[in-house]
């Protein structure tokens, strides 16, 4: 395959821990490591590349516009997130499924976005799974005579963020379990209402936005993590607690269903804080039940290494690349 100059648009700046962005990073440096030239821009119309990838079918459209007008016959490939499919396709149809026409080639980061978008699209549509690497040894193990259970990710609407910790209020005293989530509050309602979790639930601890070898650290110290998300396009960090042998308690909706399998044992009802405190209470009173999901994202953590990530990458660019 030639080797391409590639612009990477990401509605994510560069100084942002937001997921795009740290997908872009990513994809830049193993498109980098398959020999190409690539440019990451937040909004790059691509007049010098010979090829574009852009994350986010709406909030990129514009620059997905531009370089579709401009130059036809290169290659357009648009990475779908969780707003394009669930949110954008039905608030934002036209531009949303513009992008998606111009596209050469779509990515889906989990197995159900085909589920979701217009059939017609579907020949387009590759699945490229988010990459962890194992977390170091050095890392701390959990601590005995406690059962931290962590949340990673930005608190937001779409994450149903503090679900895990409304959970907890009601457990019994004699619960070992807390809450500890890691993650930036997307405007000042959020924050106060962490704030206030905390203030008033001892089970419940908000570190706020904290580096990505922090979250790392985080992990190695929890025995679950929560994915409580009410709508996903494919968490990485889902593919990390796997990787990292961390067993998942996640809300039962296509995106986490797209990387944890119909066969999961750890699903409950997205929003229902009943559901999920339930699973918590298992999680503690049966050891077992943490080792069975613990087994189930160990079988899957293969699906999720860079290697496998670049190789899906490299893939999709060589379908939509002229010989």
């Amino acid at each position: 395959m030639q080797k391409l100059t590639i612009t990477l648009n990401t509605p994510a700046g560069a100084q942002s821990r937001a997921g795009n962005r740290a997908t872009a990073t990513r994809w830049a440096r193993f498109l980098r490591e398959l020999g190409h030239r690539v440019h990451v821009s937040l909004a790059d119309p691509g007049e010098r590349c010979d090829a574009m990838i852009a994350l986010h079918a709406w909030r990129s459209a514009e620059p997905i516009r531009a370089f579709a007008e401009c130059h036809p016959q290169r290659p357009l490939i648009v990475a779908l997130t969780g707003t394009d499919i669930y949110r954008f396709q039905q608030s934002h149809p036209e531009t949303t499924q513009a992008s998606m026409e111009a596209a050469h080639g779509l990515i889906g980061l989990h197995d159900r976005v085909g589920d979701a978008i217009p059939a017609h699209l579907r020949e387009r549509l590759h699945t490229v799974y988010q990459s962890a690497h194992p977390l170091p040894r050095s890392y701390p193990s959990p601590a005995r005579g406690r059962l931290d259970v962590c949340v990673a990710g930005h608190l937001r609407e779409e994450k149903d963020s503090l679900r895990a910790a409304y959970a907890a209020r009601e457990l019994a005293a004699n619960s070992r379990i807390r809450i500890v989530q890691a993650g930036r509050a997307h405007g000042p309602d959020w924050a106060q209402a962490a704030e206030a979790e905390a203030a008033h639930n001892p089970r419940y601890q908000w570190l706020g936005e904290i580096p990505h070898w922090q979250v790392r650290q985080l992990m190695s110290r929890s025995r679950a993590m929560v994915m409580s998300s009410i709508m996903e396009g494919g968490a990485n960090v889902v593919s990390e607690a796997c990787v990292a042998g961390l067993p998942v308690i996640a809300s039962d909706i296509p995106g986490n269903r797209g990387l944890l399998g119909d066969d999961y044992a750890g699903y409950y009802p997205a929003r229902d804080t009943t559901a999920l405190r339930e699973l918590l209470q298992r999680a503690e009173a049966e050891p077992g039940f943490l080792d069975q999901l613990q087994e189930h994202c160990h079988t899957l953590a293969p699906w999720f290494t860079p290697q496998a990530e670049r190789d899906s990458l490299n893939a999709v660019l060589q379908r939509v690349t002229p010989t």
